[in-house]
């Protein structure tokens, strides 16, 4: 029987009430698919960080590593200054553990009411590749003559061809085994290219050429497209259904991808995944932590529990994460009135029941 370790940072807020609902499932459907959950709990946040100064102890990173993957429940606590625990822990966490892929499907759920007007679970059905290590992130760049007249701040976008090669040989495959060709629902599957090539015409010609490069090499039985990132939101709005697989850099994949949250229902259901394929990989709901809904028992646990899922997925646990998926859809279509925090009908606890029996049955 095989076994997974995995790490649990429950982290801040409501963090920690949503992912006990997502380590409830995951042990379901550990039960019900005949493979072993060895769970390590990690206290790493704000309430440590109050405590002990500690953002990420030295020993942290060699902990994680023995691991098979993460779940995290939600980093941000109102007594911490912005900033500290998200550079300190997340960024800390993923560019020591170098997960250079963030995956955040985009698809929304039957029952779950969408912003705009006509479009459903067909329409909005694709998932955007963010690389996850470089570009304006690296923190190349600083202030001259600060708290002058004269000052300047420069951040610079940096690439080098190897990031780029290995993000976007993990889309291509993604789209070959997840396109909606493969998962029935389309003629072809598509990878898509986002970027600025008529003005970033350093960074992006250099993605542009590499993603042409290797489909023609590699990949030719999956159809590439380019779009401008600016025209790609306006069609998140407009046309979501012509998408299929996106990828991009890191600036314009943390934008899009909330706007793609949004299209999908919003933060309470939306999950993503910082994924090193040949490492360990974490998964978090993307929410943040909700300070003002703590302990009240009201917060909406689906979007920890669709990341459990993109995680049993990730392992390789394909029947498992499919059964989660199922039991999630039905409870969407079924069962809530709401995905707001208080206005689902159920507490958070039952519809972590809810989910984890459809996944027994």
């Amino acid at each position: 029987m095989k076994t997974y370790k995995i790490a649990i940072i429950g982290g801040d807020g409501t963090g920690p009430e949503v992912t006990v609902e997502a380590v409830k499932v995951m042990d379901a459907a550990a039960a019900k698919f005949g493979f072993k959950i060895q769970k390590t709990d990690y206290d790493f946040g704000g309430e440590r960080y109050k405590r002990t100064g500690e953002v990420l102890p030295n020993s942290a990173i060699d902990e994680l590593k023995k691991h098979d993957a993460i779940l995290l429940g939600a980093i941000g606590h109102p007594d911490v200054k912005p900033g500290i625990l998200e550079k300190g822990l997340l960024l800390g966490m993923r560019f020591a553990l170098d997960q250079y892929i963030n995956l955040r499907p985009v698809r929304l759920l039957p029952g779950v009411e969408c912003p705009i007007k006509g479009k459903g679970p067909n329409e909005i059905d694709y998932a955007v590749i963010r690389e996850n290590s470089g570009d304006i992130y690296t923190g190349s760049g600083g202030l001259m003559m600060k708290g002058t007249p004269h000052e300047v701040a420069t951040q610079t976008a940096v690439y080098s061809r190897f990031q780029v090669d290995r993000c976007l040989k993990y889309a291509f495959e993604y789209a070959r085994k997840y396109g909606k060709k493969a998962r029935g629902v389309g003629k072809e599957n598509t990878l898509a290219l986002v970027g600025k090539t008529n003005v970033l015409t350093f960074v992006y010609d250099l993605w542009e050429r590499a993603f042409h490069e290797m489909g023609e090499k590699y990949y030719p039985d999956i159809r590439r497209d380019y779009y401008h990132v600016d025209a790609t939101c306006m069609w998140m709005v407009k046309s979501p259904e012509w998408f299929d697989v996106l990828v991009t850099g890191n600036l314009f994949g943390d934008i899009i991808t909330d706007l793609g949250a949004m299209t999908q229902g919003g933060m309470g259901i939306a999950a993503g995944g910082n994924i090193n394929p040949e490492g360990v990989s974490m998964f978090e709901p993307i929410g943040g932590s909700a300070p003002k809904y703590t302990g009240q028992n009201i917060i909406n646990p689906l979007a920890a529990i669709c990341a459990m899922q993109m995680m049993l997925e990730t392992l390789g646990e394909a029947k498992a994460a499919a059964k989660v998926d199922q039991a999630v859809r039905y409870v969407t279509a079924n069962k809530l009135k709401s995905l707001a925090a208080g206005k689902m009908g159920y507490s958070t606890t039952q519809v972590g029941d809810m989910v984890a029996q459809l996944v027994t049955d």
